[in-house]
């Protein structure tokens, strides 16, 4: 295992590098057809274990020829949806093409929860099918999965269009050289609210957490969210050193705010329900889930701001479970959605940031507001401007310990 003197998460490694290059996020899109070269990627080999001293992975067998199906699951409101179809126009057009049958499952609702129940089989002896093909973890849960050898290595030669991959995304910490995960969609976490009914702006957490509002606010079960934006309003950087205590500050906020009657609920992806039914009408909320809100709602008034104190920045990555024995099925999809004209489609409708090279001009042939938009093509400075943070990651024994205080807060 490579030793470093600070576990830096990969949402940090993409800030650090945008800053530095200070230039916008379309200018790094320049080397489009920097290809596999520049992904420094492997052709077909699977790569040494990702921790030291473990076992050679052994891989069940691939039935991607005979087997013309591919399982993917991913968290909800996350996949372009025909309103009169109730279709994946995207996915319809992956079947279409390919002649592979994809089944889209909205299965996870949180990293934590879903995990809890793919974990067990996925470590049974032997290992218990899944049934699914494609899952889509966040970066610090994708770094437990891979650390634990529970995913399969990607043959990266099978999926060309990685290459595309933003810059800053190639090289994270996590999974050098992407050789198990590729990234799904980014985002922001910030304060979402119905100003209709708030009647005012909220600029801050302290405006979140306003008497008038007790009750009816939803907050993250993401812990790096909802606490890392609590730890930001106290002036701690999540992306550098932080102590257990200040960890430990964030989350008694959280713990005050229940008690005292602010939080109405703890949530993961299920939070977007309190929302819509009016039981909640402001909270930390995930950027892309307003346009949700506002489509679902048929409510303009939904409003996406990061706090004056920043926000947090995430990624969720598409992996294989070590289970699957449809790979070369799971690297077509893959590759599909990493085609700029496919990622834009898809960024137009869930409205994060987009992964792909590419995408951005493809977006201007849909929606030329959406194309300026920085919650989906977002600029160093506008990043900069907000100071907006990722997580940084966690060594194991800190993960552990954190999610042991985490789990006490949401009475988990």
């Amino acid at each position: 295992m490579r030793r470093m003197n600070q576990p830096r998460d990969p949402a940090v490694a993409q800030l650090a590098s945008m800053a530095r290059a200070s230039i916008s996020r379309r200018h790094l899109l320049g080397g489009a057809g920097a290809g596999l070269a520049a992904l420094g990627l492997a052709a077909c080999a699977p790569p040494e274990p990702p921790a030291g001293g473990k076992p050679e992975l052994k891989l069940p067998k691939d039935l991607s020829a005979t087997e013309k199906t591919v399982a993917w699951a991913n968290w909800t409101a996350y996949l372009d949806v025909n309103e009169e179809t109730n279709k994946h126009d995207s996915l319809e057009a992956f079947i279409a093409e390919t002649g592979i049958l994809a089944t889209y499952s909205e299965d996870i609702d949180d990293n934590d929860s879903y995990v809890s129940k793919i974990r067990p089989q996925l470590q049974a002896t032997p290992p218990q099918d899944i049934k699914r093909d494609i899952i889509t973890l966040t970066d610090w849960m994708a770094n437990r999965m891979i650390r634990d050898q529970l995913v399969q290595p990607l043959e990266l030669i099978h999926i060309p269009n990685a290459g595309r991959l933003l810059e800053p995304l190639k090289d994270v910490s996590f999974d050098p050289g992407r050789q198990y995960s590729l990234t799904w969609q980014s985002g922001f976490a910030g304060i979402g609210y119905d100003k209709s009914k708030v009647g005012r702006e909220l600029k801050s957490l302290k405006d979140l957490w306003a008497d008038d509002l007790k009750g009816r606010i939803t907050v993250l079960s993401e812990f790096r969210d909802t606490v890392g934006l609590i730890m930001l309003s106290q002036g701690v950087d999540i992306s550098g050193t932080f102590t257990k205590e200040q960890v430990a500050a964030g989350m008694d906020e959280v713990t005050k705010r229940v008690a005292d009657g602010n939080i109405r609920r703890i949530k993961g992806n299920a939070y977007m329900e309190d929302l819509k039914s009016g039981n909640a009408i402001a909270g930390i909320v995930w950027s892309g889930d307003i346009s949700i809100l506002r489509a679902e709602t048929e409510n303009d008034n939904w409003e996406f701001v990061i706090p004056d104190s920043g926000g947090t920045l995430w990624s969720d990555n598409m992996m294989i479970p070590m289970t699957s024995t449809h790979r070369r099925n799971a690297h077509k999809l893959m590759d599909f959605y990493y085609r700029p004209d496919i990622a834009a489609q898809v960024a137009a409708y869930v409205n994060y940031i987009c992964p792909v090279t590419g995408a951005q001009e493809e977006m201007k042939k849909i929606d030329p507001e959406l194309a300026d938009s920085p919650l989906i093509f977002p600029t160093a400075q506008w990043i900069a401007e907000h100071n907006v943070k990722g997580f940084r990651a966690l060594g194991a024994a800190e993960d552990e310990e954190y999610s042991r205080m985490w789990a006490k807060v949401v009475g988990n």
